[in-house]
């Protein structure tokens, strides 16, 4: 069995950092790529960042410049730096990810889901 794990989440203030991860755990046999999400109440979740197992990257034009996804593939773990933190980027963060299990295709899996919330 596969589980996402996110670390826990915070209050900040606005124009402070914070740093989340997401451990993959399980059976896994490979994963492939690895994002995070946000939401918030009466909105669709959105796709916040993107890394591919060969590390490139992609992001939603808001966090351009401010959020920074990494992995560490050794250890199936994603990472979400934020820096700039603004009170619109207060949202429920989930992280998603690409996995193969021994004896399964490629299917998605998602973390429970941390509270971010910027403080004005």
């Amino acid at each position: 069995q596969v589980q996402l794990v996110e670390s826990a989440g915070g209050l900040v203030q606005a124009g402070g950092s914070l740093r989340l991860s997401c451990a993959a755990s399980g059976s896994i046999f490979s994963i492939n790529d690895m994002r995070w999400y946000r939401q918030v109440p009466g909105k669709q979740r959105e796709l916040v960042a993107r890394i591919t197992s060969g590390g490139r990257t992609n992001y939603q034009d808001s966090v351009k410049g401010r959020f920074t996804i990494s992995r560490d593939n050794a250890k199936n773990t994603v990472y979400l730096q934020m820096n700039s933190l603004k009170p619109e980027d207060t949202a429920v963060y989930y992280c998603n990810a690409d996995i193969r299990a021994y004896g399964l295709g490629y299917q998605g899996y998602w973390g429970q889901g941390t509270q971010v919330t910027v403080s004005s």
